[in-house]
């Protein structure tokens, strides 16, 4: 059965529905997706936020650091997968890639909110309010991270599970470390949080994200209780 659903007082009539709807796929911004997930007894597959961070290691190129942060950023903003924190390493700042950084969103109209330590450095202007934050426009907040720790600590406190990225050298450990140890349905190294995406990975026209773990149904063994975590390397 296919139907337009138009207002929200419908949508409301349809979350009401548990008994013929199986499972709700919200496409939208937070505040649908908020809603859906708190008036239904319906299952919903989906995330209410799209919290993304790129962790900035020494060991990265400059110019490539720049074109990923970037295109992150820029290529689609409102987007679930665009960056919102950009998190760099503290050596970033005497090395000068940080300020390089800096000066490709800047110049690419992106206006930056800084953490506490951001601000301490002096690489930011304006404080951020809040430490997490989906913009969804041309804005993101940078963070001085002291190691990688700190940064996937960072992730895992503020981020939304949605998709986090490292750049570095192609050749340091660090890469494989943070694929293998950040917790979020996609993790990349060297390429940019735009690339999640379902008819990027192949899967046919995406209808949703979900960032959930429970997908099991019927009889259940250990792989019915293991969920996807899509690693992607550059």
């Amino acid at each position: 059965i296919i139907a337009l659903v138009t207002s929200r007082g419908q949508v409301k009539d349809m979350l009401n529905l548990d008994d013929v709807i199986d499972l709700v796929i919200p496409r939208g911004g937070n505040s649908l997706v908020s809603y859906i997930k708190a008036n239904t007894r319906i299952p919903v597959l989906g995330h209410a936020d799209g919290v993304c961070h790129i962790y900035v290691d020494p060991s990265g190129d400059a110019e490539v650091a720049c074109k990923i942060v970037v295109d992150a950023k820029t290529d689609y903003p409102s987007a679930c997968n665009a960056m919102e924190t950009l998190l760099v390493h503290v050596e970033t700042l005497k090395s000068g890639m940080a300020l390089k950084i800096m000066m490709a969103l800047r110049m690419a109209g992106v206006k930056c909110r800084g953490g506490p330590c951001a601000m301490k450095s002096g690489l930011c202007d304006i404080a951020a309010k809040e430490m997490k934050c989906e913009y969804g426009d041309m804005e993101c907040m940078v963070e001085v991270v002291e190691n990688m720790d700190e940064a996937i600590d960072w992730i895992h406190k503020y981020g939304s599970g949605h998709t986090e990225a490292i750049v570095c050298d192609n050749e340091s450990p660090v890469g494989e470390e943070f694929l293998r140890r950040v917790d979020a349905a996609c993790v990349f190294k060297n390429c940019s949080t735009r690339f999640a995406d379902g008819f990027r990975f192949g899967l046919g026209s995406e209808v949703g994200i979900s960032t959930g773990r429970i997908h099991a149904r019927g009889p259940v063994g250990v792989e019915g209780l293991l969920t996807t975590k899509w690693q992607l390397r550059s």
